[in-house]
This record gives C-alpha cells, structure tokens and sequence, in this order.
C-alpha cells in the first residue's frame, strides 16, 4: 500500500476527504488569526512603550489639547486610547461648565476611562473565539473521520473476507484524520492561552493608567489639595 499522502488520498472515502478539507480550512484559518492577532498586540506594546514619555512633558505643563493630539499619533496603542478619552473629558467638562465641581469632571473622565478600556479589551480577544472553538472541536472533527475509517475498514473486510492488507486502507484513513485533527488543535489552544495572558496584561496596564490620570485630574482640580488643607485646618 502507498503510504505516501497522494496515495492515502486516493484510497479515503469522500467522508474522510471532507474531514480532511475541513481541517485544512480549520488549520489556515487559525493560522490567519494567530499571526493578526500577533501583529496587534506587538504594535499595541510598542506604541505604548513610546506614548508615555512623549505625555510626560504635556501633562506637566497641563496642556490638555496638545496631550491629545499626541495620543492621536499612537492609534494603536490601547493605553493612548484610555488616556485621550479621558484627557477629552475632562477638558471638555472644565471648558464647557467652568462653574462644575471638580469630584464631577474627575468622575466623568473616569468613568470615560473605564468604558473605554472595556471597549478596548473587546476588542483585544476579537477572533480569539475562533482559536478556542478550533483547538475544542478539531479533535471531534478528526475523531468523526477516524470512526468512518474504521467503518471502511469493517465493511472491507466483510466484503472481501480477513487479512490485514483488508482493512490496511480504513486503518490508515483513520489514523490520518485522527492526526490531523491534533495537529490543528494543539497549536489553536497554545496560542489561544498565550495571547489570553497577553489581553489580560493589556488590561491590567490600562487599569492601572486609568487610575494615574484619575489621580492626575484629581491634584489639577485641587481636590487633594482642598481635602488636605480641611484636614489640617
């Protein structure tokens, strides 16, 4: 029997070749989202390592529009988005209603941030549904063609009588698809839980950005300010 894969693929039953092409399309696709998903996040990191020192002189001089503007050249930085959105808010809030209460303003930039880092981690684990419904269904997948296999083996070898080059085919048709269906699981579930831990430490930065600029509104409004000298008075 040819063992080679022209040969298995002239012996398999139009079942198997189905599974078979289902893989395949299951491997290419997981492929595509693992190298997109790969780009984003290390444009994402490399952006926000140059976006805070750039901020860094604009926020100390309060020059609100000015910091927004260089968080516009950093759009795929996650950490530029929570920033901007909250530097917008605040701005806005301050320029529009000179009259409202500091604690408004902060908690409205606030509240900006966290809908914008949820917003943002959604975006994040976009396509990675597809990594764990590859890597959970393709061992079934394959797992389907080995059981057709073995039915071809059976009915070979109730037609044509015992022997071992029977049911070689069947055997073979089933052993392939089995394997194939591992070899495209097994890279969709590592990926899947390495870019995983990627989303969560995206998250976790943005978190912690969000409260830095919280805390930074809070000492331009001279809430603390206030609160401490109450305290002390």
């Amino acid at each position: 029997m040819d063992m080679s894969f022209t040969g298995l693929w002239g012996t398999m039953g139009a079942l198997a070749k189905f599974v078979v092409i289902l893989l395949g399309i299951m491997s290419v696709y997981s492929l595509w989202v693992m190298v997109e998903r790969a780009v984003v996040y290390t444009r994402a990191k490399r952006q926000s390592l140059r976006l805070l020192p750039a901020l860094a002189n604009t926020l100390n001089r309060s020059a609100y529009d000015e910091a927004i503007g260089i968080t516009k050249k950093f759009p795929h930085c996650h950490l530029a988005k929570v920033i901007a959105a909250g530097l917008l808010e605040y701005a806005t809030s301050r320029r529009e209603k000179p009259n409202l209460a500091g604690e408004i303003a902060v908690e409205a930039a606030r509240q900006s941030m966290d809908r914008t880092s949820l917003i943002t981690a959604a975006e994040f684990r976009e396509n990675l549904g597809v990594l764990a419904t590859v890597g959970a269904t393709a061992p079934f997948v394959g797992l389907f063609g080995t059981v057709i296999g073995i039915i071809n083996a059976f009915a070979k070898m109730a037609t044509e009588g015992g022997g071992l080059a029977s049911v070689s085919a069947g055997i073979a048709e089933a052993l392939v698809t089995t394997a194939a269906g591992l070899m495209v699981a097994i890279p969709a579930v590592w990926f899947y839980n390495y870019f995983q831990n990627r989303v969560d430490r995206f998250t976790v930065e943005m978190s912690n950005s969000g409260s830095e600029m919280a805390m930074y509104f809070l000492k331009e409004a001279g809430i603390g300010d206030e609160a401490g000298t109450r305290k002390a008075g």
